[in-house]
């Protein structure tokens, strides 16, 4: 995967906070590694069908989802993420997904992106390593975004 191909989530994930969440993130210090999905943080997993193939996984840490969503309702305090609070981080993660999609597009790559899988009480592993990169909210904590797309000419 090309590194424009990952810039296009990070700017993505940068537009969409700052829109919905008036945050603006700073971008850490990328890494491979596997996905294990524990119990605790909320994990949103995005599949990438087209052009490219593969997963996007976003890993936020309760406390820091809990944040997100109060600010994505007008900073009405949230303290559980029940159904309404997991449907906005979903819809988080659809945002700058499909945002992502778009940029790619004006880049001449067609992809698109199935809903968003909410998993909550999860524990598994997906296969392979993925790059992992972590978006930093300054006083709240960090986001993880496990990018493990490729081309179709590299799938096959």
């Amino acid at each position: 995967m090309q590194s424009q191909h990952i810039n296009s989530f990070l700017e993505s994930s940068v537009i969409v906070l700052e829109q919905m969440c008036r945050i603006r993130p700073s971008v850490g210090k990328p890494s491979f590694r596997s996905i294990v999905m524990v119990e605790g943080p909320i994990w949103l997993k995005i599949s990438v069908i087209g052009d490219m193939v593969g997963d996007i996984v976003y890993c936020f840490p309760k406390h820091v989802a809990l944040k997100l969503v109060s600010d994505m309702m007008g900073g009405f305090i949230v303290t559980e993420l029940d159904e309404i609070g997991q449907s906005a981080i979903a819809e988080l993660g659809n945002m700058i997904s499909g945002n992502a999609c778009t940029i790619l597009s004006n880049e001449g790559v067609t992809i698109d992106i199935t809903p968003p899988k909410t998993m909550l009480h999860t524990q598994a592993q997906l296969a392979g390593k993925s790059l992992v990169v972590p978006l930093q909210l300054a006083g709240i904590g960090d986001v993880d975004i496990y990018v493990n797309i490729k081309s179709v000419a590299q799938a096959c």
